[in-house]
């Protein structure tokens, strides 16, 4: 009686296992997928930053630098910054949109590189460029680095122009 309830015991173990694992095979990949985009875009988990493009700030109505992270998101207007030429930057960051007091930022003109720092209590914000084409407006490639508090570090390329 002993053999029989172990032996029972045992098949009823494997048959749940195998079971189990005919469940997650027939889940499709791309629901699974879904699912988690959606839980990743609703709730940032810490450790991450989220940049989200804009529309360029109404605020700036003279000189302005302003970057994507492509260039295809540049000429799409799908901002990932702007600045207003010295005073104050704009950026949307963990889904808020945010204006930003410049702290430092370097003349173009001599070096042909850019070099923007921005700070607030929640971000530490590094804007590197080298510049790639000048006309009425400068074009520059380059980098852009955000650090929090609690060591959270993002560096994004960037693609955009500074000009009047």
């Amino acid at each position: 009686m002993r053999y029989l309830i172990v032996f029972f015991s045992a098949f009823l173990l494997v048959a749940c296992k195998k079971e189990q694992q005919t469940a997650e095979t027939s889940t499709p990949a791309d629901s699974v997928k879904n699912t988690q985009d959606t839980v990743a875009a609703a709730d940032i988990p810490s450790g991450k930053i989220a940049v989200d493009t804009f529309p360029f700030p109404t605020e700036i109505k003279e000189c302005s630098c302003y970057f994507a992270k492509t260039k295809a998101d540049f000429l799409a207007e799908k901002y990932i910054y702007a600045d207003d030429a010295g005073k104050t930057a704009y950026m949307k960051l963990d889904g808020k949109r945010m204006a930003l007091n410049l702290i430092s930022s370097s003349d173009m003109e001599a070096d042909e590189e850019l070099s923007k720092e921005i700070e607030n209590d929640n971000y530490k914000i590094s804007v590197k460029g080298k510049k790639i084409k000048g006309e009425e407006a400068l074009l520059f490639e380059g980098t852009l680095t955000i650090e929090k508090p609690d060591g959270t570090i993002v560096t994004i390329p960037i693609y955009g122009e500074c000009g009047c």
